[in-house]
């Protein structure tokens, strides 16, 4: 039996701007297979409304994303749903396959071709976007930041080498990318800012309408306009490698799952969503709680 989407991804229309919102604010909008599905089938149907020409992705609740689904309720690892690729369905496979088919669909392959999409996209970023966050978050062409924004991929300590859609090279100075997956820390909207990673940083009450101006003036230009210099820069990307690089990113990803399972059993080193959440917590709030917050998972 396959699963459905529901309301995991909220969708809506207004003047030429279509926005999705995340919505398992429960869960600091953790992406599980069903919201991965639900979001892919959101951004084709922005992508196919002639009435759409900007997008923005955006989360409900505390934080934009606290990363892959890997440990709330709702769960679906094992669950097969439609395919929309031409990957095989991972369901019941042996070993490092079942992982590696699940991944080249839901997040390399997904993220690549939302990447792509012809229109332009913005991600509006509150609070959290942690590791699989990240990959939502760079995946748009632009990203606007709240003051109380913070970024981070601590799956080093899994002993994974980052995320599948491996861009921190490209969204980051080589070195700061370095210390940024080495160190496994949150970096605060303002040094993202500083970076280049992000576009603007505003106030958190702004962020909604600091994004909708934005996404309007976007909006005014002539769409084949947008499409074309969004490919041009696109293809930059690409003469300098970004596609060949990743590719390897997930190889060795993929390696350290198989060398944690045959170290520990593990495919993850141990870690689950209560410990990465509380590794990216300040000291001094580690000591408060033993809670998830969901807010490095």
């Amino acid at each position: 039996m396959q699963a459905t989407h529901e309301s995991v991804v909220e969708y809506r229309v207004s003047e030429g701007i279509a926005t999705l919102t995340m919505n398992r604010p429960e869960y600091h909008n953790a992406q599980n297979s069903k919201m991965t599905y639900a979001l892919d089938a959101a951004f084709k149907r922005a992508s196919n409304d002639d009435a759409v020409k900007v997008i923005v992705l955006a989360g409900t609740g505390k934080h934009f994303s606290a990363g892959h689904d890997i440990g709330t309720p709702g769960r679906d690892i094992d669950q097969s749903f439609e395919r929309t690729s031409l990957w095989y369905d991972h369901v019941g496979k042996e070993g490092g396959e079942f992982l590696y088919a699940r991944e080249q669909e839901v997040y390399l392959g997904m993220c690549r071709r939302w990447r792509d999409l012809p229109k332009p996209t913005i991600a509006m970023v509150q609070g959290a976007c942690v590791a699989g966050g990240l990959m939502l978050a760079w995946v748009c062409d632009l990203i606007v930041a709240s003051d109380d924004a913070f970024f981070s991929d601590p799956v080093v300590r899994m002993g994974i080498p980052g995320v599948e859609y491996f861009a921190h090279a490209y969204e980051l100075n080589p070195r700061i990318a370095k210390e940024f997956l080495f160190l496994g820390e949150r970096m605060d909207a303002e040094r993202a800012y500083q970076m280049g990673m992000v576009n603007r940083v505003v106030p958190r009450e702004r962020l909604q309408d600091a994004t909708t101006e934005i996404a309007a003036k976007i909006a005014r230009m002539p769409r084949l306009g947008l499409t074309l210099t969004k490919q041009a820069v696109n293809h930059v990307e690409e003469l300098q490698g970004k596609r060949a690089a990743m590719d390897a990113a997930f190889a060795w990803h993929h390696f350290a799952h198989a060398h944690n399972e045959l170290v520990s059993g593990d495919k993850l080193g141990g870690y689950d969503a209560r410990k990465m959440a509380e590794s990216q917590r300040p000291v001094a709030a580690a000591h408060e709680n033993g809670k998830a917050d969901g807010e490095a998972a």
